[in-house]
């Protein structure tokens, strides 16, 4: 069974797409591999892909992560080749699971290190309306 996975490197990890592209092609596996400005895209038979997951996670393991993709590499359903342009659907969500990869790798490097974690920020209240408007009264008298 074919599967893909995206090897997506967070922005803050020492390990490069390209890095990730040049293990893959010296590891001489029969996979597909597409580069992206996130990570990797791979595509290949079930077993390859757990192994060669499995290796390239042990470059930077906490900062490396996989997602299931469910269209190869091209597929005419999600390439923008063939739908006329703009972002590929899902790119958004994407780039929003990015942003949180940092936060995400240094919790699992404390972890690591057995080290508590930082306690979370206490719950933001909203400005009660009575305050709110006592502000705006005083700004602008």
């Amino acid at each position: 069974m074919r599967v893909t996975k995206y090897v997506i490197t967070s922005p803050e990890s020492e390990i490069l797409p390209s890095d990730i592209a040049m293990h893959i092609y010296g590891s001489k596996r029969d996979v597909h591999v597409k580069e992206t400005c996130f990570g990797v895209i791979i595509n290949g038979e079930k077993d390859e892909i757990d192994d060669l997951v499995r290796e390239i996670r042990a470059m930077d393991p906490n900062g490396i992560f996989i997602k299931d993709r469910g269209f190869p590499p091209g597929d005419p359903r999600r390439c923008r080749g063939h739908r006329g342009g703009g972002p590929r659907p899902g790119f958004f969500m994407l780039e929003c699971e990015s942003k949180m990869l940092p936060m995400i790798s240094r919790a699992l490097e404390a972890e690591s290190r057995n080290e508590p974690l930082p306690e979370a920020a206490p719950e933001r209240v909203p400005v009660s309306m009575e305050r709110l408007v006592e502000i705006i009264k005083d700004e602008f008298a």
